[in-house]
C-alpha cells in the first residue's frame, strides 16, 4: 500500500504561486552613463526608449519544467513509501533453565523404564526430560549438569534439537562425583543475567544434598530471587540414606519457597514424568507477538525524476537552443553591412 510519511507537507504546494501573487517584482537600480547622442543612437538602432524595467522573458519549455519539478520536488519531501504486508514476529517470553545432577549416586539402578526393564537414575531422567523439552516449543532452553562443579551444557536457545542432543550425551560422573547445588543456582543466575525476559525459570533435579558448593544453596537462592528467577525442585533419592547420597528434602524446600517455587519428589519414573507434566501445566509456554509492516522508501523516485529533468533542460538549451542563438546573431551582424 502507497503512503506518505509526511502529507502535510504537500500544504506547500501552492507556496510559488503566493510569493508570485503576493511579493512585488524583484527589480534592482543600476547606475547608467549619460552620453550626448543618446537621440541618435536610438534611431540607428530602430529601438524606442521607455520608462520601466527590462524584464527577462523565459521560454515555454520551462515555464512547463518549472511547476513539474517543484511538485516532485514537494513530493519527495513528503516522503512516498511503500508498506508491505503485516508480518508477525513470536518471540519466547520465558527462559527455562534445567539443572540435573551427575554425580556417582545417579548411577543407581533403582528405576524402572516404560519396558519394565531396571535402569539407572539418570537414563531415566534424560528419558524424561527429554519429552518435557519436545512439548516446550516456544521457551529458551538452556540445560545445566553439575556435580562437584556445575557448567552450562547447552545456553538459552531456541534450538531445542541440539539441546535435547546434548542431553543424550550426559553421562555419571562427567562434572565430577560429589553435589553442587548452590553453584548450580549460580551458574543459573550468570547464564540469565543478560537476558531480556523477566520469566525466568530453573527446575533443579538432584539425588543428593549439597556436599561440593562454594555458594551455600540458601544464599544462592536469594541472589537468584533477585534475578527474578523461581526455582523448582525435585528429589528423587533417598532421604534415609547417609552421606552424599542422601537427598535432603528438607533443603530443596527451603531453596524453593525462597524463591516461590515448589519442591517435589520422585521415587519412580511415572512419578518424575508426573511431576515434569505438572511443571508443564504450571509454566505454560509464553509469548510475546509483534506486528509490523515494512516500509520500503520511495523519496529517491520523484527527486531523481527532478533531477534528470534539470538536467535535460541546461544540457538541451547548451547543446541546441544557444547555437541557434549564436547563429542568429552571426547572421544579424552580416546582415548589417549589406543593409548600408
Amino acid at each position: 500500500m502507497f503512503q506518505l510519511e509526511h502529507p502535510w507537507l504537500l500544504l506547500i504546494l501552492p507556496s510559488p504561486l503566493l510569493v508570485w501573487w503576493l511579493l512585488p517584482p524583484y527589480g534592482e537600480r543600476t547606475r547608467a552613463i549619460r552620453v550626448p547622442f543618446f537621440d541618435d543612437l536610438s534611431r540607428i538602432t530602430g529601438q524606442t526608449p521607455s520608462r520601466g524595467a527590462v524584464i527577462l522573458r523565459g521560454n515555454w519549455l520551462r515555464r512547463i519544467l518549472a511547476p513539474i519539478c517543484w511538485v516532485l520536488a514537494v513530493l519527495a519531501l513528503a516522503g512516498p513509501q511503500w508498506l508491505e504486508p503485516p508480518v508477525e514476529r513470536t518471540e519466547s517470553a520465558r527462559d527455562l533453565l534445567l539443572a540435573i545432577d551427575l554425580s556417582g549416586s545417579m548411577a543407581t539402578p533403582d528405576f524402572v523404564d516404560e519396558q519394565g526393564r531396571r535402569t539407572d537414575r539418570l537414563t531415566a531422567v534424560k528419558g524424561v526430560v527429554d519429552e518435557f523439552i519436545q512439548r516446550r516449543t516456544t521457551d529458551r532452553i538452556g540445560l545445566i549438569v553439575f556435580g562437584t562443579n556445575a557448567f552450562p551444557q547447552a545456553p538459552l536457545t531456541l534450538d531445542h534439537v541440539a539441546v535435547r542432543e546434548l542431553l543424550d550425551e550426559l553421562r555419571v560422573n562427567m562434572a565430577g562425583p560429589q553435589t553442587a547445588i548452590g553453584d548450580a543456582i549460580g551458574m543459573a543466575v550468570k547464564m540469565t543475567e543478560h537476558s531480556q525476559q523477566r520469566d525466568r525459570v530453573l527446575i533443579l533435579l538432584t539425588d543428593g544434598n549439597d556436599t561440593a558448593s562454594r555458594l551455600p544453596p540458601e544464599k544462592a537462592a536469594a541472589i537468584a530471587r533477585a534475578h527474578h528467577i523461581v526455582i523448582h525442585t525435585i528429589g528423587i533419592g533417598d532421604p534415609h540414606a547417609t552421606g552424599e547420597d542422601r537427598v535432603d528434602l528438607q533443603a530443596l524446600q527451603r531453596i524453593a519457597k525462597a524463591t516461590g517455587g515448589q519442591s517435589y519428589r520422585g521415587e519412580n519414573r511415572q512419578q518424575l514424568a508426573g511431576i515434569y507434566a505438572l511443571l508443564d501445566r504450571m509454566t505454560p509456554s509464553k509469548v510475546k507477538h509483534s506486528v509490523y509492516r515494512p516500509k520500503v522508501k520511495l523519496y529517491y523516485y520523484p527527486l531523481g525524476a527532478a533531477l534528470l529533468l534539470m538536467l535535460a533542460y541546461h544540457l538541451l538549451m547548451l547543446g541546441l537552443l544557444a547555437p541557434i542563438a549564436r547563429r542568429r546573431a552571426a547572421e544579424s551582424l552580416t546582415a548589417e553591412p549589406t543593409e548600408g
